[in-house]
């Protein structure tokens, strides 16, 4: 009896194929779209609210740093501001209002809900006192005049002197050649020069620190201001040749400085 044959064939269910959402399921319904609707009104009716309305208006302007005079500047300057939202006040319109206030080197405000605005200012520094004729300048350390100085006598602050008929007027930037430089000389020096600086010289590639004592710093152009100053007060400490009240010491080539204490004899 001739053997069976066995079959090979084998049965495999195949996958459920799974059913693509209808378009109509992923859609929001009609109560999300209202909730949604809804929740974006009150939003800009919120907001509406707070910028059309007394809600957060603007009554007490606290201004912090600087002097008392610049502090009354930028209240004044800022009082049109009085009656307007906090949530609308912006960097730009404050930066509008206070970059014509000279004294004011920068600031930060902050809105202290629900009626305050607070703004912290930055004072320039006063390097200089600027002489043309008989007019006198406070000058910052970025070169900028401050103010007019009806008594300049009482400043200590170094001085640089330029021609009568130079037209200064405040809120100014000097240029390099009109006491610029100078200003940045006077700025870069924070004492140890062994005497108080008692005027300043900038000419084309040539700044000259005077001390009290008669003692001239030469420091060149205004490259490397710091790095000459730091090397002039190593020497000066050292020598203490301010002290003598003759002499100078040049520090232009910062590499090779030159020291002459005999106002005989020239560098």
């Amino acid at each position: 009896m001739p053997a069976r044959r066995r079959s090979t064939s084998r049965a495999a269910a195949l996958q459920r194929r799974r059913a693509t959402p209808s378009l109509t399921r992923l859609a929001p319904s009609g109560r999300s779209l209202l909730i949604g609707i809804g929740l974006l009104a009150a939003s800009v009716g919120a907001y509406l609210l707070a910028t059309q309305t007394s809600l957060f208006a603007v009554r007490t302007i606290d201004v912090r740093g600087g002097s008392p005079v610049v502090r009354a500047q930028v209240r004044a300057a800022l009082a049109p501001e009085r009656g307007r939202s906090l949530v609308v006040l912006g960097g730009s319109e404050l930066s509008d209002r206070l970059g014509s206030i000279p004294g004011v080197a920068s600031f930060a405000f902050d809105r202290g809900f629900p009626h305050t605005l607070r703004v912290t200012i930055r004072a320039e520094r006063p390097v200089l006192v600027l002489r043309a004729g008989k007019q006198a300048y406070l000058v910052s350390s970025d070169a900028k005049v401050l103010r007019s100085l009806a008594h300049p006598r009482l400043s200590s602050l170094p001085r640089v002197w330029l021609p009568a008929a130079t037209q200064i007027a405040v809120g100014q930037s000097l240029t390099a050649d009109r006491g610029g430089d100078a200003a940045a000389a006077a700025a870069a020096v924070h004492g140890g020069l062994g005497a108080p600086v008692r005027t300043v010289t900038a000419r084309a590639d040539s700044i000259t620190l005077t001390l009290g004592t008669g003692f001239e710093l030469r420091l060149g152009d205004a490259g490397d201001l710091r790095l000459k100053l730091a090397i002039a007060r190593r020497i000066v400490d050292s020598t203490d040749a301010a002290q003598g009240g003759s002499g100078y010491l040049d520090v232009s080539v910062p590499e090779r400085p030159v020291l002459n204490t005999n106002p005989q004899v020239t560098g």
